[in-house]
């Protein structure tokens, strides 16, 4: 590790009092890697110590930035409360969601809501629908509100559990724009559409443009020399993707 020259770093830094800033950086990764010419970093620090009254501020995790050569470094601190926030934000054109609870068909709603032009969307959870289990308990078969998000051009869910493919697959829950991009787990979606056979997931699946199915995967029939025991993917899958590029 001493001798890296270039770093892509994501992180999600959670279970402590104090943010992971500048300083953290500097001290316990920076300074370990002398070679290190390029870094590029996204992280994400949680704490639940912090109040509105003593929660630092933009300009205080900047300045912890202050010793980095030719940077271009981003901070943003926002605080939380337990109840529950209201607001429309129309600038927003990217968001990125994190909990380690269960985000919930109603909190989906919310983000149309608050969310009206959202371009892109990534969600890292791999908590169950409470909700969505205790509705199957119960053999409640209500309608729920559809979902749309009207702007939506990118979706990511590589890091999610399964019940977030049907949130956004299953026509019931969620109505896609055209064109939509989509990373999602191979293994996840082929159990939601039931191996490319689920009538109720297939409109969305027909309006997303580009999909990214994080396997190793080959097309039936094709074969080299450095395929064997990879995971092959359907040649049908077009059938249910008939307008996707498919990687």
């Amino acid at each position: 590790m001493s001798n890296l020259e270039k770093l892509d770093l994501y992180i999600n830094v959670v279970e402590r009092k104090t943010f992971f800033d500048g300083n953290d950086l500097k001290m316990n990764i920076i300074n370990h890697m002398p070679q290190l010419n390029k870094f590029t970093f996204n992280i994400c620090s949680l704490s639940n110590f912090y109040n509105e009254i003593n929660l630092p501020s933009n300009e205080y995790i900047q300045r912890t930035f202050s010793n980095f050569n030719n940077k271009q470094i981003i901070c943003w601190t926002d605080y939380f409360p337990k109840e529950k926030q209201s607001g429309i934000f129309i600038n927003v054109r990217k968001v990125s969601l994190y909990n380690e609870r269960p985000f919930e068909h109603e909190f989906f709603l919310r983000i149309e809501k608050s969310f009206p032009f959202m371009e892109e969307l990534t969600i890292r959870n791999h908590k169950q629908q409470i909700n969505k289990q205790f509705r199957k308990s119960k053999n409640e078969n209500q309608d729920l509100s559809i979902i749309k998000y009207p702007y939506l051009k990118q979706i990511n869910l590589i890091q999610t559990c399964i019940d977030y493919y049907e949130q956004f697959l299953f026509d019931t829950k969620m109505d896609l724009a055209f064109g939509v991009r989509v990373c999602m787990m191979f293994e996840l979606v082929k159990e939601v559409i039931y191996n490319f056979t689920r009538n109720r997931t297939r409109n969305n699946c027909a309006k997303i443009n580009y999909v990214n199915l994080c396997t190793e995967i080959q097309f039936v029939g094709y074969s080299d020399n450095f395929s064997g025991g990879k995971q092959q993917l359907p040649e049908y899958i077009k059938d249910y993707f008939p307008h996707t590029q498919i990687d």
